[in-house]
């Protein structure tokens, strides 16, 4: 009986201090909120509420951008192409016959000069032969000369002397190829460069046609490009050409056109030019992707920054900067676009030199939007006025409630 008083009097406790604490909560909820426009809605609205974020002046406020004016610029009249790039000289070295590898004497990547040896092949039978056949040059020789001084003494006959002396010679060709078998036993750099990767260690098998390694002159890039055949009267020998890789983005590498292909293709009707560009420290691979420019003249027109031009399928246009009264809108205006260069596209139509455009953030703005100019004072730009009360970059009627907000404390 005392057990079951007890756990009655136990929740009855429980739930008077679940009450206690519930009215406790609702009483502080309604303190902080205030009355509606009272001194605490005033305070949240001064301290970065939905009029101070994103830097726009209130609910369908203006919308800061940045401004760029339209202006001249020179642009480049160029032929663009792509082309692929060269080592100067470039060989992949393979072997002359099937022999398995006495030793490796070269490391990967490593600079060799012309005639170094790189590797050499196991040359065991080479070398008894070219024994094989000094020996028998010496005999043919000593055969030779004895009949030769038989001769002189009237002792052999003519025959027999031309006989000998063919024999002689033969043993001078035969020792003559076994010393060439046995160079093809020993591969050298053709020409000065820097060797690649291989695979190849001693003992293994080499076949003919099988690549040992690749040898590159990377003191200048040689790039084959294709042009068609309409432009051919506006390239030479010697031009100047700049150019383009993807592993440098926003480098231009300047050459020269080293001389123009004799034929022009009958089925692409292009014809193909051989450029030649310095590659000090080597940046530059044989297999890049080039993209090179041959120029064809300058030209001045209007020019806008690629982030202040839109593009929606075929159609290009820009958020045009005016002054509505005391509002500062951006109009959306249609533009004819012309080549795109260092970050600057061509406008050959729709836009005055001097007007304003919006520089980037399109996709914030809608035409005919209010905006508000990223450094002014006022929420339409320089000409916008100022709103008595509030502080730069606010919306009009947004100064009195901070201010109010303030008052209190």
């Amino acid at each position: 009986m005392l057990r079951r008083h007890f756990f009655l009097v136990a929740a009855i406790a429980v739930l008077a201090v679940m009450l206690v604490v519930g009215g406790m909560k609702v009483l502080g909820r309604k303190a902080e909120a205030g009355p509606a426009g009272g001194p605490g809605g005033g305070a949240a609205a001064a301290k970065g509420g939905p009029a101070m974020k994103g830097g726009r002046g209130g609910f369908g406020g203006p919308t800061q951008v940045s401004v760029a004016t339209v202006q001249p610029r020179a642009f480049a009249d160029t032929i663009e192409v792509l082309g692929v790039a060269k080592g100067r000289q470039s060989v992949t070295l393979t072997a002359a016959t099937t022999q398995l590898v006495e030793r490796v004497r070269f490391t990967d990547g490593q600079a060799v000069r012309r005639g170094e040896v790189l590797v050499e092949l196991r040359a065991t039978e080479q070398d008894a032969g070219i024994a094989q056949a000094e020996a028998r040059l010496v005999q043919a020789r000593r055969a030779y000369e004895r009949y030769r001084e038989l001769g002189q003494r009237g002792f052999a006959s003519k025959a027999a002397i031309d006989q000998y002396e063919a024999a002689y010679r033969t043993a001078q060709a035969d020792l003559s190829a076994a010393r060439a078998r046995e160079a093809d036993r020993v591969i050298r750099a053709p020409f000065s460069g820097v060797v690649g990767l291989s695979d190849v260690t001693p003992g293994a098998l080499v076949n003919p046609g099988a690549p040992i390694v690749t040898l590159d002159d990377l003191s200048a890039i040689r790039v084959d490009f294709q042009v068609p055949e309409r432009f051919l009267s506006q390239l030479s020998a010697g031009q100047t050409i700049l150019a383009t890789v993807d592993a440098y983005a926003g480098e231009t590498i300047t050459g020269r056109i080293q001389r123009l292909d004799t034929r022009v293709d009958e089925r692409t009707r292009a014809i193909t030019a051989r450029a030649e560009f310095p590659n000090p420290g080597q940046r530059l691979k044989p297999g890049m992707l080039v993209r090179v420019g041959v120029s064809r003249g300058q030209r001045q027109n209007l020019s806008a920054p690629e982030s202040a031009v839109s593009v929606q399928g075929d159609n290009a246009f820009v958020y045009v900067i005016r002054q509505m009264g005391e509002r500062t809108v951006a109009e959306q205006r249609p533009v004819l676009t012309g080549v795109r260069q260092q970050g600057f596209v061509e406008i050959r139509d729709g836009v005055q030199p001097g007007e304003r455009i919006v520089a980037d953030g399109l996709n914030k703005i809608q035409p005919g939007q209010p905006i508000r100019i990223a450094g002014a004072r006022g929420p339409g730009g320089p000409g916008g006025a100022r709103p008595q009360g509030g502080r730069p970059g606010m919306a009009p009627g947004q100064g009195a409630p901070a201010q109010a907000a303030r008052s209190p404390a």
